[in-house]
């Protein structure tokens, strides 16, 4: 069909289409390139959703990992603490058994006999003392809660230990060797 001005007109289900400025809009679209391409929408993208998926689940993954780090972390302390509280109240009971914060003489014992011409120790415990004698003897003695020396007696001899603690106070004990 043509118009008066002389138009190619086409009917397309029932409705005009003029097809001669139908030519010029394709010529114009291929010819010139000034005109960039009609972008495409973002929501049609199917890169969008599957980077959203996987963020999503990273950081799911993320939060699973986190919880459980702090979880084990909350434990460790908690096991720590108790292992801490039993290590003072054994410390506590081991303090009390080796006299506490008094000066004292825990243990001095010898054989009460030996031959003549013998050798034997004699062996002391002192709790919080901060100097050692024991008389009469040479051999050198220090402060310990288990410490023994070897002595030669050559007749009966009764040795004295004395402790002294920090305060100046002594306390004294005595153990007798009888050589036979």
């Amino acid at each position: 069909m043509q118009s008066a001005s002389g138009d190619n007109w086409v009917y397309v289900c029932g409705r005009p289409f003029y097809l001669q400025r139908r030519r010029q809009l394709i010529y114009e679209r291929n010819v010139t390139s000034d005109n960039p391409p009609a972008s495409k929408s973002i929501c049609k993208n199917p890169l969008l959703y599957s980077s959203l998926l996987i963020v999503v689940i990273a950081g799911y993954v993320g939060w699973i990992l986190y919880s459980r780090y702090h979880a084990n972390r909350t434990f460790d302390q908690r096991a720590q603490q108790e292992q801490a509280k039993k290590q003072r109240e054994a410390d506590r009971v081991a303090l009390d058994q080796l006299g506490g914060n008094k000066l004292a003489i825990e243990m001095l014992y010898a054989p009460p006999q030996i031959p003549k011409g013998e050798t034997a120790q004699i062996c002391f415990g002192v709790a919080n003392a901060k100097s050692v004698t024991l008389a009469p003897q040479d051999n050198p003695v220090w402060p310990s809660h288990n410490l023994c020396i070897d002595i030669k007696p050559v007749k009966t001899t009764t040795y004295t230990l004395t402790a002294t603690g920090a305060d100046g106070r002594s306390i004294s004990r005595q153990v007798t060797v009888e050589v036979r």
